[in-house]
């Protein structure tokens, strides 16, 4: 297999955008497909290879979103596609659910071995339950707590975001769009604000002891950093204190690590930063570098659930997880150690920016999950500039994504380098400027 770049390594835009090929696939596009779907600039992705994008028309793109943080490995790792190719070869489905095969297990004894749970004295390891995506992780999740604690009530945040289906969607509290025309959702579920012991205090002393009683609470469901919520860190001890809670009532702590996990904060799990052992973690996206797959993880003695309770067609599917080991061997060899390092960087160069340039906030996260905000005059969240500075990097070939009300996230391929960091943060520097010095003349405009 060729492994040599064969794209370039920072951004080259060679037509207009979007170009004539692409302006014909989006109005096919938009003759056929859900208006659902939130397409924020252009692009027409034909190609990735790394941090690269390379659109339908030839351009060329450096890549901060990874596909929503799914691409942990970069686009097109060559062992992950020979990994692929291979398990293609030989068996691309014979569902999980009825049959055995030796990937799903490989993957699954991997997984088990790594989980940040407590190690029994019996020797017995955590069990894997593997979905199709991370909403689907999260669905069942919920499902397992409530089987195992025979609870109905769970505790969510405001904020967080876990999925669009329907028990996925009644835990995220984080746009209005997405719950807004589809209920009635799904009961006994609670919200309250993310991140604070003032939070946290509110529900143990006004919740428990009124109107949601803590015996009847299956589960609490927290993000460790969240993600579209806008890559929020919590206050020192907030994790450790939900740890405390649940021990305290009998309650599960349910980690959703479908956007911090596999290595994108320079730990396996995020949750491994604070040294909490949850009780069932969910993952997806960076798992199989971009094969939809997603998986459960809970403490062994949680799943005991029966056979036929909860199944599923697709999840592990073989390519899936031969994808996903090499992601694993992948990420522990070196992507992972990359993440960190290249994360000190970026936090670095965007706290120079913040310094620099009044309207954009400190930097925070961790790894490459960093997140910045962008602020108008009187230092409020100005979604407005926000939005206008991913939509110009784009047209200078770089690839963003918001989040929360006014963060601009910044998720690239794990496999990210110095320089592209550097080039990067040239280009928003560059954004910035002219758009300090328009706003500055005429704060309504930003164009």
């Amino acid at each position: 297999m060729n492994n040599e770049l064969t794209l370039p390594q920072t951004p080259q835009i060679v037509t207009s955008l979007p170009g004539s090929r692409a302006q014909v696939l989006i109005e096919r596009d938009q003759a056929v497909t859900s208006p659902s779907y939130t397409r924020g600039y252009p692009l027409v992705a034909s190609r990735g290879q790394g941090c690269m994008i390379e659109d339908v028309d030839g351009n060329v793109f450096l890549d901060l979103t990874a596909g929503i943080a799914v691409t942990a490995t970069g686009h097109g790792h060559p062992l992950v596609v020979e990994a692929i190719q291979n398990q293609a070869a030989q068996l691309l489905h014979m569902s999980g659910t009825d049959f055995y095969y030796a990937p799903m297990v490989e993957l699954a004894e991997q997984l088990a071995e790594r989980a940040p749970f407590p190690k029994p004295l019996d020797g017995t390891c955590a069990r894997v339950f593997f979905t199709n995506s991370g909403t689907e992780s999260v669905e069942g999740a919920l499902k397992l707590a409530r089987y195992y604690t025979r609870r109905p009530l769970v505790v969510a945040f405001l904020g967080g975001f876990h999925g669009r289906t329907y028990g996925a969607m009644s835990l995220t509290g984080s746009k209005v769009v997405q719950r807004q025309g589809f209920g009635p959702l799904l009961p006994g579920v609670t919200h309250i604000p993310y991140g604070t012991h003032a939070s946290l205090d509110y529900l143990e002393e006004k919740l428990f002891p009124t109107v949601l009683p803590a015996e009847e609470v299956a589960a609490i469901v927290v993000e460790p950093i969240q993600g579209e919520g806008g890559y929020i860190v919590p206050e020192d001890g907030f994790l450790e204190r939900i740890r405390s809670i649940c021990d305290r009532y009998g309650i599960l702590m349910i980690v959703d690590e479908v956007q911090s996990g596999m290595g994108r904060t320079g730990k396996l799990f995020a949750i491994e930063h604070w040294g909490i052992m949850p009780d069932i973690i969910t993952l997806a996206k960076g798992i199989a570098s971009g094969l939809p797959l997603g998986a459960i993880l809970s403490r062994p003695e949680l799943m005991t659930w029966p056979a036929g309770s909860h199944a599923t067609t697709f999840g592990g599917n073989p390519v899936a997880c031969a994808a996903a080991k090499v992601t694993l061997q992948l990420l522990e060899a070196g992507i992972i150690d990359n993440a960190r390092k290249m994360g000190k960087q970026l936090f670095s160069g965007l706290t120079q920016l913040s310094l620099r340039f009044e309207r954009v906030s400190p930097p925070r996260g961790k790894g490459l999950m960093v997140a910045i905000d962008l602020l108008d005059a009187e230092g409020n969240l100005d979604s407005q500039l926000r939005n206008h500075i991913v939509d110009k990097a784009f047209y200078q070939g770089l690839l963003l994504l918001g989040c929360g009300k006014a963060a601009i996230r910044f998720c690239p391929p794990l496999v990210i380098d110095s320089n592209q960091i550097q080039t990067a943060l040239k280009i928003i520097a560059q954004i910035l400027e002219i758009s300090h010095e328009k706003c500055r003349n005429c704060p309504s405009t930003l164009g």
